[in-house]
């Protein structure tokens, strides 16, 4: 769908530059565009291999290690429902950890390595299950304490100060995946009242009636 959007999109540009006489525009501007992509994609490329490089001695030197122990009650709570040793959880514990530094590239195959195993333990191949739901919520939402990509960005472009980003974005990602985790949380409640049944009460004890 997306891509018949992006087709249609393009060839109403043409269709409306040709009619207007200004075809000439829209071969300058495909043209400056694809130079704009390749200068801004060789200043991300040498930003993240310094990141991927700094996280591959981080690795060694055992950091990412302890950043996943210090993560791990927190991704135990926010997915519940995933066994401690699956090996979804270290796929979640690495895309989280590459998201903390900004490095959504390097976030993504981890991301995607996750949810392949938490579709393994998704009883309706049909329908994402809660923990698919949760991981994708804090992938798109995810606090960065470090915005690499954007640096890199604002680096290619000569800015005057490119880290200057770093407080607000912490902020920024922190307020959405605050945001992210209560939408979860309640749409997780939901689903088990809506599972429960009639005359079973909240508590604890399965002896005790609502």
């Amino acid at each position: 769908m997306i891509n018949l959007i992006w087709m249609g999109m393009i060839l109403i540009g043409v269709c409306f530059a040709a009619v207007n006489g200004n075809i000439e525009s829209v071969t300058k501007a495909a043209f400056d565009g694809a130079q704009t992509g390749v200068t801004v994609s060789f200043g991300l490329i040498s930003i993240l291999v310094f990141w991927l490089g700094m996280m591959r001695l981080a690795e060694d030197a055992g950091l990412l290690k302890k950043v996943a122990k210090l993560l791990g009650p927190v991704v135990r709570f926010l997915f519940p429902d995933v066994p401690k040793n699956h090996p979804a959880m270290g796929y979640i514990l690495s895309n989280m950890s590459a998201n903390l530094f900004g490095l959504g590239n390097a976030a993504t195959p981890m991301g995607i390595k996750a949810m392949q195993e938490l579709q393994k333990l998704n009883p309706d191949k049909e329908i994402a299950s809660p923990a698919m739901c949760t991981l994708l919520a804090l992938n798109t939402a995810s606090i960065t304490l470090i915005p690499t990509t954007l640096i890199a960005i604002r680096l290619n472009y000569e800015s005057a100060n490119p880290s200057e980003i770093v407080g607000t974005t912490l902020l920024a990602t922190a307020i959405a995946t605050a945001a992210a985790i209560m939408a979860d949380r309640w749409y997780r409640r939901r689903k088990i009242r809506r599972q429960k049944p009639p005359g079973i009460g909240t508590s604890l004890n399965p002896d005790v009636k609502g």
